[in-house]
This record gives C-alpha cells, sequence and structure tokens, in this order.
C-alpha cells in the first residue's frame, strides 16, 4: 500500500503551499513532499535517523495537503504508516515514550482523565465543565447513535447535552452506549494500531446490536471523532471477522452538520457575529465545507470571514501536547487574524480545536451546537 501511495506523487510541490510547518519554516523536510521523501527512504532502508524521526513528528497531519494535491496523493494513510513503521524499528527517548504513553493509556479513559482534569481547572488551567439540563423526547420518531467521547465528555459535556435537546425537540431517541468511550483515534495516531484496531472491535460490538434493531445513523459531534469512524472500513479491511460491520459503521456515520443540514434551527444565544473555526478533521478529513457556517446563518448568526481559514489551528489531536511551541505559534496565527474582526464568538466542531484555542483567546469558544436550538412551534 505504501508503493502505491509513493507512486501516485509527482513531487510537484503544490502542497507545500498549504503546509503549516513548511510556511512556518521554509524547510523542504518540514513539508508533505520532503516527508515523503523521509518515508521513502525509511522503508528502503529499513532504518530511521533522529532527523527523519524529527520531521514526522512536527506533522500536524492537518490534511491541507490532501485538499491541495491534484494527484490525489493518499498522505494521511502514508504518514500512518510511516509512523508507525518508525515507532517499531526505533526507540525514542524516556521522556518521549513516557509522554506518548501517558496520552494513550489516559486520555482515552475518563475515569483516569476527569482526576487530571479536575486539578488543572482548580489551577485555572482550563475552564470548569459546564452542562444545561438534558431533557428525554416524549414520542419518539426515530433513533440514532451518539459516541459520549473521552475527552470531550469530561471537559465540555454540554455539546453533546445540546445534541441530545435538539434530537429530543425533534423527537429524536439519542442512544450512547458508557462503554464506548475512545473511537480510537488516540492510538492510531500515535503509533499503537493495534490497539485502535482492538478499540474498533469494541465499539462496533458494543453499537451493533442497535443496528441490527434498525438504527441507521451514528452522529458524531467531534469532527476528529468523526473522521476516525467513518475511517473504520479503511482500517479494518483486513480483518475476516469485522470488515463488513465496520464497512457499515463507516457508511451510516454522520458529522451532526450533516445530519442538521436541511434542519431549520434557531438561535440560542445573545451572540451576533461569529467565526466559524473549520477543524481539519471536518474540512480537510471529511471535506464538509460551508454546512456549519450556512446553518448558523440561517439560523440568526451573522458568520463572519477571516484570513488563511483553512489553516491549522495548532491543536491536531495530541500535537499540542508533545510539539508545544509549534501550536502555540499556529493558534497565536489563527486567533489573530480572527480577532482582527468584530467577532462575539468563535464556533468550531472538535473539541482539542475548542479547548486549544480557548487558551490562547478571551472571546468565548463555543462547539456550534451549543448556540442553536430548535424553533418551537
Amino acid at each position: 500500500r505504501a508503493d502505491q501511495i509513493l507512486r501516485s506523487c509527482v513531487h510537484c510541490g503544490f502542497c507545500n503551499a498549504t503546509c503549516p510547518t513548511y510556511l512556518l519554516s521554509g524547510d523542504e523536510l518540514e513539508g508533505p513532499r520532503g516527508r515523503i521523501y523521509l518515508i521513502k527512504e525509511m522503508l528502503d532502508q529499513q532504518a530511521v535517523s533522529r532527523t527523519t524521526q524529527h520531521h514526522l513528528d512536527s506533522c500536524l497531519s492537518c490534511l491541507s495537503c490532501e485538499t491541495t494535491c491534484p494527484s490525489g496523493v493518499k498522505y494521511s494513510e502514508l504518514f500512518e504508516i510511516g509512523q508507525a513503521h518508525s515507532d517499531q524499528i526505533t526507540q525514542r527517548g524516556l521522556v518521549e515514550r513516557c509522554k506518548r504513553w501517558l496520552i494513550r493509556k489516559v486520555f482515552p479513559q475518563p475515569k483516569l482523565f476527569k482526576p487530571l482534569y479536575r486539578i488543572a481547572t482548580w489551577l485555572k488551567l482550563y475552564p470548569q465543565p459546564h452542562a444545561d439540563p438534558c431533557v428525554q423526547a416524549t414520542t419518539v420518531s426515530d433513533r440514532v447513535i451518539i459516541l459520549p467521547g473521552c475527552v470531550q465528555s469530561v471537559t465540555a459535556p454540554n455539546i453533546n447535552i445540546s445534541l441530545r435537546n435538539i434530537l429530543a425537540a425533534l423527537n429524536v431517541d439519542a442512544l450512547s452506549h458508557q462503554q464506548v468511550q475512545c473511537c480510537g483515534a488516540i492510538d492510531q495516531h500515535n503509533g499503537d494500531p493495534d490497539k485502535a484496531r482492538e478499540i474498533i472491535r469494541h465499539n462496533i460490538d458494543s453499537w451493533w446490536p442497535d443496528i441490527e434493531t434498525g438504527v441507521n445513523k451514528i452522529l458524531m459531534t467531534a469532527s476528529g471523532c468523526g473522521l476516525t469512524v467513518k475511517d473504520y472500513a479503511r482500517i479494518m479491511a483486513d480483518d475476516a471477522v469485522y470488515a463488513n460491520k465496520a464497512k457499515f459503521i463507516s457508511a451510516i456515520t454522520q458529522d451532526v452538520s450533516e445530519y442538521f443540514a436541511d434542519q431549520r434551527l434557531v438561535k440560542h444565544s445573545a451572540y451576533q457575529n461569529v467565526a466559524f473555526h473549520a477543524p481539519c478533521t471536518l474540512q480537510h478529513g471529511q471535506k464538509i465545507n460551508g454546512i456549519v457556517e450556512t446553518v448558523l446563518a440561517r439560523s440568526g448568526y451573522n458568520v463572519v470571514d477571516f484570513a488563511d481559514a483553512h489553516l491549522c489551528c495548532g491543536s491536531a489531536g495530541s500535537y499540542s501536547l508533545l510539539q508545544a511551541d509549534k501550536a502555540e505559534y499556529f493558534r497565536a496565527k489563527k486567533i489573530a487574524n480572527i480577532e482582527l474582526q468584530n467577532v462575539d464568538v468563535i464556533a468550531t466542531a472538535n473539541i482539542g480545536c475548542l479547548m486549544h484555542m480557548q487558551k490562547g483567546t478571551e472571546i468565548p469558544v463555543k462547539h456550534w451546537l451549543e448556540l442553536v436550538t430548535v424553533e418551537k412551534p
């Protein structure tokens, strides 16, 4: 598979024009084309230099390069292969190994993550989580599955509550399985694809009884999770037992914006001017563009444009923890462009972006679902 992807690259370099790390450094090896060269060299020679590892680690995996690429190079797949191979044939330093181990072990498990987040809020590093009252549908005309989430369920429970309340007003029952926490993205993107596949099998087993009773939609409030679940079909393609089920799961998974694209929603806040930051996993990964902005504008908000909206905010999953300096630089650029406009609130569609950006601005950062509701009859 790596060979197929490598052969599809014509080395035109268009990708570098939209790569944040290349634009920051001007270093060819800090762009997608350079990283493709490094991955090819690594796979050919079965050896990883510290230089190669450094440049792979500094990649945001924002997928802006895939949006730009005229040849359709699946850089994200190649990067996953290269990253996993790198971790297999070389050992990182002790500090780096501990960081990645903690991220993989703690973040996907709310029981472990919640005490740490409480400490962080006590130290005023992050805001206290907020939760509105949750209502239930009085009558049920449809049922959907929603993901409780790992980090999001602890840091921003109001996002899923907002979704539940909107669905309840539409007579839709939201099914949520507490044994399903992480979608598998944290392990998949941090060098442990085997653990990711283990999580995916567990999730499929948990959802399948509902699917067998007729549930045909899985809604994702976090675009990063949505991209991963939509990718279950590819990730599990070689699994004889789960391949077909994974393909079906991917096919019925939607970002919430897709589900509400044609729904008439109304304002649910006093804010007026909204800047929507489209997460990379939404605009580049899932190729969903313009839907949230349309829903917000239709509901009564003034959606404000800002420069370089296609570039990453620096969150990029665990990147903001592992590459903090670069992450803060990209956030500062994003926030500076937004603050040039008359903005009351920043809306986004992924918990990582929300938390990362809120640390860099006094402007409130909300999930867009928290800004809308269903019009009362």
